[in-house]
Order: structure tokens, then sequence, then C-alpha cells
């Protein structure tokens, strides 16, 4: 990912640039267009401005404007490629680029396309230019470069919303308790070893006998009080009470 947001980003540089020259761009299809004889229909595709540069271009102005609304075009098309071989098994990111290759493919008709807010680059066009001439050709890069954007941004989303289903117990953790569960029940049922037994009745024997012993020792110290009062009596003096 690193390396398509560095290759997004270089693009978006190159389009500041150009879109700082709408106007050079647009005089320099004006001016081939009139050497080609070519004023009627709009200018609606990728090879009629590579066409005109070409064949119809005799300044080094009009040359270079047009080079490089070329040359972005070219790096749209080469990010795309490189894009298709990521994530291609996911719906969204492969209808994205596939409406991305169809606007770049030098035969698309882009007549019809118009950028849309934020984007103003057909509000620098009078009325006859946005409508009859240049309306579609100077939305296609805005429109592409926004198409880019979203893919990247669903591109993005995916790891976090695979870490919200590990980390959230959902998918990952209910498998898991009904594997588990079964041990446990069977750790809970098992019965206890001989040896555990015999232990535990050693243990409660000893310590029924000494609860009965101590019992024993205490009747015996009563019992002997007892008899001990019995045997001894009064202190009488001696004489006639003596008997």
């Amino acid at each position: 990912m690193k390396e398509v947001a560095e290759a997004l980003r270089n693009i978006e540089q190159k389009y500041k640039l150009f879109l700082q020259q709408q106007f050079t761009f647009i005089g320099a299809l004006q001016h081939t267009r009139e050497a080609a004889h070519d004023m009627i229909r709009p200018v609606a595709s990728i090879s009629q401005v590579q066409n005109y540069m070409d064949h119809h271009c005799h300044n080094s102005t009009d040359r270079r404007i047009l080079t490089l609304f070329l040359s972005i075009c070219s790096d749209l098309s080469n990010l795309c490629n490189m894009l298709e071989k990521m994530y291609s098994d996911n719906n969204t990111t492969r209808d994205i680029l596939e409406r991305c290759k169809l606007l770049l493919s030098h035969s698309n008709d882009l007549s019809s396309i118009r950028a849309k807010y934020p984007h103003d680059v057909v509000n620098h066009l009078s009325c006859n230019e946005a409508k009859n001439h240049y309306g579609g050709v100077v939305s296609l890069i805005p429109i592409v470069l926004d198409y880019m954007k979203e893919w990247v941004a669903h591109v993005e989303k995916l790891p976090r919303e695979r870490l919200h289903n590990v980390s959230g117990g959902s998918a990952a953790s209910e498998p898991r308790a009904a594997q588990e569960a079964p041990a446990r029940a069977a750790i809970s049922q098992t019965p206890p070893s001989p040896h555990l037994e015999a232990q535990t009745s050693t243990s409660k024997k000893a310590n029924a006998e000494g609860q009965g012993s101590k019992h024993g020792q205490k009747k015996h110290l009563h019992e002997t009080q007892h008899d001990s009062g019995k045997r001894k009596g009064p202190w009488k003096p001696p004489g006639r009470h003596a008997f």
C-alpha cells in the first residue's frame, strides 16, 4: 500500500501543476483543432488528443501541456494495472478499477462525463466550451483520481474489518468454544482416581477418629470430676457430728 500511496501522491502533484495551466491546455486544443480543420466535433477521447499533438502541434508550449495531459493519463493507467493485482477477489475494488480502465481507454468517448463539486474545472470554461467541446476531456483526470482514492479508502477498511471480527470474538471464539465444550464436560464428569478416593476416605476417617477422641477425653474428664466430688463430700468438724 505504501507504493500505491506514493504513486497516487505523485500523480496528484502532476495534476496540480496541470490544473494551474488549464487555460493553456484549452488554448493548445484550440490551436491543434484549427490546424487539423476539426472545429465541429468535441474533444472526446485520449487518442484524439494524442493525434492532435503528433500531427498538428506546431509550438513548444502547446506540445508541453498536451504531453503533460497524456503523461498523467498514462500514469493513471499504469496505477490501474498495479492495483489490479491487489485484492482482485474483492468485488468493490474490482468494479472501481473497471470504471477507471474504461475511462482511460484511448478510444472511450468522454463527451458525456462531467466532474462535479468540489471540482471546478468545468466552471472555468465558457458555456459553449463546456457543453460542446472540452467539458469531457477536462473532467477525465479528476474523476479517475476520485475513483482511485475511493479504491484506497475501501482497501484500508479491509484489515480493520478483519481485526474487528477477530477481536470481537464473534467469528473465531464461537467455534473454539464449541470445540472446547466437550473437553470441559469430559473433565468435569471424569470420576476421581482410586488413589484420590483412598486419600479422601483416610482423611475423613482420621478426622472422625480425632473428633471422637476429643469427645471421649472431654467426657472422661467430666466423669472424673463428678466422681471425685462424690467421694470427697463436704468437710465436717470432728466430734458428735462426725457420724
